[in-house]
């Protein structure tokens, strides 16, 4: 059964506490990617134009429990206020008196922004007590904020235990799509990982395995599975000790009759910011180079799979994308992921970032800014901050 839903239940004049993912990047001062604004706009747009007074909670980076000055939430709700053309009210506290006076003064339609909800110890040990504080600013608890679903804090779990708790739009949205991927996905079924780190993987490439059709690996990540292939990759980055692991997964992909590619020529350099780079044969990859981006020929053949699949699901870059010398193989994949004949899913913060940066975003069916919640429900795990929602109740 689906997770409750906001929509349709009387709000008009009530406190609505509104978990929303609000963890953006910022540079001096300022938001430089609004995307995870912009996803929690409709569940925000539906609450205020019924009257709810909404009282915003989010994170924004680790402060581990104390405040950090550069992690203020203050040019958030700047940059909110401009996306929706109205004021966001904000506090200088999460919970205590002058958050309680703040939520109380609200009108229907206002918004209020909690200071960042990591601020407080309580809130990744899920305390009861932090939680009891925070659920007297509502009185009634909306979920929006899949992307901190798989953590059990006091805002996604100890909340929604103390008040009637709903999922809003793009929870539900997100459920469905991932659900989707999970259960039976059209064929053929291709995904595109990359990134850094098996590590941060292994899990979800495990069951992926059991449902897709081609498996295409970029990234550090494809350089520990070449080696785990018996390729040289001179001093490229990669995790030595994931090898048996990668060879593992290599056995598992080809007694599935999974299709893995991998790179067959990169882009190389003796550092990041070398002038000289060069395309070679990652068999010829010497030992005073790294690998920082796919080859040409290898963008064709990733670009190739994908045109063919019928389901796509991407994260993590090919290569260093946010260098000019190397985001083509991101670039390649991107280009392919939008012209695909496919329902396709892009997911992950680096991922977000390229297709939005490469003007591709619009033609993607579904931009999941779950991440690491991404992953994990794609692993089957159950996320914390998703069971916390009640199911819906069927019709008769």
């Amino acid at each position: 059964m689906p997770v409750r839903s906001i929509v349709g239940v009387p709000v008009f004049g009530r406190r609505v506490l509104l978990r929303v993912d609000f963890n953006v990047p910022l540079a001096d001062g300022r938001v430089t990617d609004d995307s995870r604004l912009r996803a929690s706009l409709p569940t925000i747009a539906d609450l205020r134009a019924r009257g709810a007074r909404l009282v915003l909670v989010s994170h924004l980076g680790r402060p581990r429990g104390k405040p950090d000055p550069s992690l203020r939430l203050e040019p958030v709700a700047a940059c909110l206020a401009t996306l929706i053309g109205a004021p966001v009210a904000t506090v200088p506290e999460v919970v205590g008196p002058r958050a309680e006076r703040a939520a109380d003064a609200l009108g229907p339609g206002d918004l209020l922004l909690l200071e960042n909800v990591r601020f407080e110890p309580g809130e990744e040990t899920n305390d009861p007590d932090f939680a009891a504080r925070l659920a007297r600013l509502g009185d009634l608890f909306v979920n929006d904020a899949f992307g901190a679903a798989h953590r059990a804090h006091a805002s996604t779990v100890g909340v929604a235990a103390l008040l009637p708790t709903y999922a809003g739009s793009l929870m539900r949205r997100e459920i469905e799509v991932l659900s989707r991927l999970v259960g039976a996905p059209d064929a053929p079924y291709v995904a595109v990982l990359g990134g850094a780190k098996v590590s941060d993987k292994l899990a979800v490439l495990d069951r992926l395995l059991d449902r897709i059709d081609a498996l295409v690996l970029g990234g550090g990540m494809a350089n520990t599975f070449l080696l785990a292939s018996g390729v040289a990759i001179g001093a490229s980055l990669a995790e030595q000790n994931r090898v048996p692991d990668a060879q593992r997964l290599i056995a598992h992909a080809a007694a599935r009759g999974v299709d893995l590619l991998l790179p067959t020529d990169a882009m190389v350099a003796a550092s990041i910011d070398a002038d000289h780079v060069e395309v070679v044969s990652v068999s010829a990859v010497t030992s005073d180079r790294a690998i920082f981006d796919i080859g040409p020929d290898t963008c064709r053949r990733y670009a190739e799979a994908i045109r063919g699949a019928r389901t796509v699901f991407w994260n993590g870059p090919m290569g260093v994308f946010e260098r000019a010398p190397f985001v083509a193989g991101t670039r390649a994949v991107a280009n392919a992921v939008a012209a695909a004949d496919a329902f396709t899913v892009v997911g992950g913060g680096d991922s977000l970032a390229a297709v939005a940066r490469l003007g591709v975003a619009a033609t993607i069916d579904h931009l999941s800014t779950g991440g690491g919640a991404s992953l994990e429900f794609l692993e089957g795990r159950t996320l914390p901050g998703v069971a916390a929602i009640p199911q819906e109740v069927a019709a008769g």
